[in-house]
């Protein structure tokens, strides 16, 4: 008899789910007698399955990685103990799938099904995914022959019906497993303690003589995997999954919509363990004091009587979700009704990866496609956002794939040899990335222009002071956490207009590769007495949900002024207040940095001057010769320059000059140069074509599309008789006073 081990299930990794496979440790393997490849079969309380062994080093010596279809068919779950041996397994003359929905196929489709199971061992009643794209198909093995332990070879004969599978034939096929919902590791494991173990385990609890929590509630950012959590709870436990929507139990009748709470509750206590889920639950159980409707009020009353009275607690548990907790009446929120309350957090870098391991699983990825990337630059997307980008992505693959081999769609089927040269690559997501914005900043999303930090001439001492406030702690966070100190919490950039402070919270964005939400101050303000402060609150708590991000006020003199000196209704001074608070009150900024700009920093609040709101005061000040030469590198790039024109020599001239004044400058002197071919081309085409207008036009078109442009040392001068300075030696003098004034008073 062959040695048989008991082992401890536990997660499969993402690309085992649906393969057959079970990971179990080296000594493990040793002490069954069986190699990589070899079959073993797990048994459970529900039966035994079949899957190959293959080594992991990240396990214990008592644990066995399976995933959801595996553990579905022998009715154990995450934490559950089976019996592992080595199995007989032999070749199949024959195997009869059946799929679970109806499909079309050819001959083709046959082949590819058996190539993607090949060596993978099954057995009659069990169900098979197999990848189809994006997604899967799952197929209920009918029959094998011989009937025993079988594995597919090249000489089996597979067949595939086209009709589904009958109900008795299905047994419960998982829909939504824990492989399914990548990263809520935290969420899943407090899970399985409130729920899973009082429904699998109630003698724990009875021995500790304490009863088991009888409701969750699940809160977050709206597409966090929140209702994918207890669909993947109800498949995992084996419980019966009752859904409630608010609006279907609502009725215009007095009493209906009690009622049919009612019958839910009561069918789903026939039909114990089940799972209540209740979806949106703030639309069914708002805060009785805030709504007007008498049916709200006696829905909720209903909801509570219904939690209190719950018999067999444990058997029935209620889960409710919500984006917006605070809306849920008090009373439903207190021990005995929703015991726990779970956030669920937007996925971090790490869990952004996972989820993109799920939704990629079965997509035939190019290999330049690197999840690690991906997952670094997708800040501020949620699950359902990565799903999104997942399948766009492949859609770009699709129409790339069709154009570049002139496939005829009209055609019945895609030869099977054509669809294997099928791949999604790196730059389908990134294309794919243009359409799919962040839900959680969708309402205040900004699409920064890609402005990087050797886009600005100039400046370095200023954007080595952002390097060191921003760039730093998004990028090496780890660092500020070992040396004890907390990064700063806001920028103020100061100078004269058209020093390039915008541009540089611009480049300062687009290099730490953090969200940006761009703030104008006047579209804060409102008629509505505390609509302007709720605008502010509204984009601290999405900049939070979204870090890491960068806050950006331009020109925020216009809603910040010193408080006690304006005349208006008292707006700006309550939204100083709400600043203060935000920025430096009880709910703190993680891995959110705020950036200010203003011409006028004399007339800001000082109280947000002060460490701990705007900790660094950088003044951006007019460019000197040498910056201004390599302001003008920057926007002479891609100009066509005659040779006698220096830069140095430029720069010379133009003291005085902001980047602005510089690139309006180079502008201008580039017009003049066309403005020159233009007359030389309007002569040449009205002595050819007298009074023909069509071919005046065409002439000028021609000429004008061909001729070639060189800026001249000519072209400068005369622009610089237009283009005047913006700032003068006062000017200038008057800010650098101001600037040593300002640091000397917050300091």
């Amino acid at each position: 008899m062959s040695q048989e081990v008991s082992l401890r299930v536990s997660e499969a990794r993402q690309r085992d789910v649906g393969k057959k496979i079970a990971r179990l440790s080296d000594y493990t393997m040793r002490k069954l007698g069986i190699e990589t490849g070899d079959y073993i079969e797990i048994i459970g309380p529900n039966g035994s399955a079949l899957a190959q062994a293959m080594p992991s080093y990240d396990i214990s010596d008592d644990e066995i990685k399976i995933d959801g279809y595996i553990r579905k068919s022998i009715g154990v779950g995450i934490g559950d103990d089976v019996k592992v041996k080595k199995a007989n397994v032999t070749p199949a003359t024959k195997i009869t799938l059946a799929p679970t929905q109806p499909i079309r196929f050819d001959r083709s489709f046959v082949e590819y099904v058996k190539d993607q199971l090949m060596n993978k061992p099954l057995a009659k009643g069990e169900t098979i995914p197999v990848p189809i794209y994006t997604g899967t198909l799952d197929f209920i093995v009918i029959n094998t022959q011989p009937s025993n332990y079988v594995y597919v070879t090249e000489s089996t004969n597979l067949e595939i019906r086209e009709e589904p599978a009958k109900e008795s034939e299905l047994g419960g096929y998982p829909k939504v497993t824990w492989e399914d919902i990548g990263d809520l590791e935290e969420a899943k494991q407090k899970i399985r303690e409130i729920v899973e173990w009082p429904l699998r385990h109630p003698e724990l609890f009875q021995r500790l003589g304490i009863e088991p929590p009888k409701g969750i509630l699940l809160y977050g950012p709206p597409g966090n995997g929140k209702t994918l959590l207890a669909r993947a709870l109800a498949n995992e436990v084996g419980a019966s999954f009752y859904t409630i929507n608010g609006p279907e139990i609502m009725s215009k009748f007095y009493g209906e919509s009690e009622q049919r709470l009612r019958e839910i509750f009561e069918e789903a206590q026939k039909n114990a363990p089940a799972i209540i889920f209740i979806d949106e639950i703030d639309s069914i159980a708002p805060k009785r004091e805030e709504v007007t409707g008498e049916v709200e009020k006696r829905v909720v009353a209903q909801l509570l009587t219904l939690m209190d009275g719950i018999k067999g607690r444990g058997k029935v548990i209620v889960i409710g979700a919500t984006n917006r907790p605070d809306a849920v009446d008090p009373a439903l929120r207190r021990p005995g009704r929703f015991d726990r309350e779970i956030e669920i957090r937007p996925p971090d870098t790490k869990g952004r990866k996972e989820i993109l391991q799920v939704h990629t699983r079965n997509m035939p990825l190019a290999e330049d496609v690197d999840l690690d990337k991906l997952a670094e630059i997708t800040y501020g997307y949620t699950g359902a956002d990565l799903a999104a980008l997942a399948k766009e992505a492949a859609m770009n693959a699709l129409r790339r794939f069709i154009a570049e081999k002139k496939i005829n769609l009209e055609q019945e089927r895609i030869p099977a040899e054509i669809l294997k040269e099928l791949k999604v690559t790196m730059q389908d997501f990134l294309e794919a990335m243009k359409s799919i914005q962040p839900t959680l900043l969708r309402e205040v999303y900004v699409e920064v222009p890609k402005v990087h930090w050797n886009d600005i001439g100039g400046l370095e001492e200023v954007k080595q002071q952002l390097r060191e406030a921003v760039e730093w702690p998004l990028r090496f966070s780890e660092l500020f956490n070992k040396s004890g100190i907390t990064p700063p919490k806001g920028i103020l950039l100061f100078g004269p207009p058209g020093t390039g402070k915008t541009m540089l919270a611009k480049a300062v964005a687009t290099e730490s590769g953090a969200n940006f939400i761009a703030v104008r101050g006047p579209e804060i303000l409102s008629k509505w007495v505390g609509e302007s402060e709720k605008a502010i609150r509204e984009i601290f708590r999405k900049a939070r949900q979204a870090a890491p991000t960068i806050i950006f006020f331009d020109e925020i003199d216009a809603i910040a002024p010193m408080r006690g000196l304006t005349t208006d209704s008292g707006v700006t001074e309550r939204i100083v207040n709400q600043l203060l608070a935000e920025m430096d009150g009880i709910v703190p900024l993680n891995k959110v940095v705020v950036i200010a700009a203003t011409n006028r920093p004399d007339i800001l609040d000082p109280a947000l001057l002060r460490p701990g709101r705007f900790d660094r005061l950088i003044y951006v000040p007019p460019p000197d010769k040498r910056a201004r030469a390599e302001i003008l590198k920057v926007h002479t790039r891609n100009v066509p320059l005659a040779e006698d024109i220096t830069l140095d020599e430029l720069a010379e001239k133009t003291e005085g000059y902001t980047g602005a004044d510089i690139e309006a400058l180079v502008r201008e002197a580039t017009i003049n140069a066309m403005r020159k071919i233009f007359n030389d081309c309007d002569k040449k085409a009205k002595d050819q074509c007298q009074n023909n207008v069509d071919c005046y036009n065409s002439k000028m078109r021609d000429c004008m599309n061909n001729a070639k442009v060189i800026v001249t040392k000519e072209d400068f001068n005369k622009a610089l008789e237009v283009v005047k300075p913006s700032l003068t030696a006062a000017d200038i003098q008057r800010y650098e006073r101001l600037a040593k004034e300002l640091k000397r008073s917050v300091l």
